[in-house]
């Protein structure tokens, strides 16, 4: 048991150190200006274009970070500053969530599967864990069987619904990037330095989602075996 306690404080730590240097990457990278002059919006707007994606509309949207792509409505979403910013590191954002327009357009395998089960994780990830730890005190009281069992079993599968969501998220976020950089590389978008600061910007958000799967998973290890573990 306290090796797990171990292992959720190293994850812990290390998902704490990437966010913080992610924080840095992009306030170094929001000080190379691009040699195009091109805001986040243009930048984001061209790639739709190029890829021959006329019905994606880019807008606004406030906050730090914010910046998202929405299928359901079909907006590229970019946070205020990567909006209007013209720099490396807006460059990479607005460049990565049309990288999702795209994976959207073409009807990307890892995308479409990450869609449908967006409404299920939506409602699972809420209850998962009450419903762990109610079937355990229920089962507790009953003498470890019984109902309790049952309904920490389906807190164990909403959780591992959230835990597969999580992982089918690497790929999508993976690809948006790679799909952005090429675009960037191939179109002349960015000077090799601009390059290699969206590069590297994007390559630390990337982990951001690599910590997070890797506790869901070792949240849905230990919830396994707190419910498993003591049944014959």
């Amino acid at each position: 048991m306290m090796g797990f306690y171990i292992l959720i404080g190293v994850i812990s730590l290390v998902s704490w150190l990437i966010s913080n240097t992610l924080k840095r990457k992009f306030d170094k990278y929001s000080k190379v200006s691009l040699r195009n002059g091109m805001s986040g919006a243009e930048i984001a707007e061209k790639m739709l274009a190029d890829n021959g994606i006329f019905d994606v509309k880019v807008i606004s949207t406030p906050g730090s970070l914010t910046d998202h792509y929405n299928p359901k409505d079909k907006t590229v979403n970019l946070s205020e500053a990567v909006y209007n910013q013209r720099n490396a590191a807006a460059a990479a954002v607005a460049a990565h969530e049309v990288g999702h327009a795209v994976q959207h357009a073409t009807a990307y395998d890892w995308l479409t599967m990450r869609s449908k089960l967006v409404p299920v994780v939506s409602i699972s990830s809420r209850f998962s864990q009450w419903l762990v730890i109610g079937g355990l005190i229920l089962g507790a009281a009953s003498g470890g069987s019984g109902i309790g069992f049952y309904i920490a079993i389906t807190g164990l599968v909403f959780m591992a619904l959230a835990t597969l969501f999580s992982f089918i998220t690497l790929p999508v976020e993976y690809d948006a990037s790679n799909r952005a950089l090429a675009w960037l590389k191939n179109k002349n978008m960015v000077s090799r330095e601009e390059l290699e600061g969206s590069t590297d910007a994007l390559k630390w958000a990337a982990r951001t989602y690599l910590v997070a799967a890797l506790g869901s998973l070792a949240m849905l290890l230990y919830w396994g075996l707190q419910v498993l573990g003591g049944r014959d």
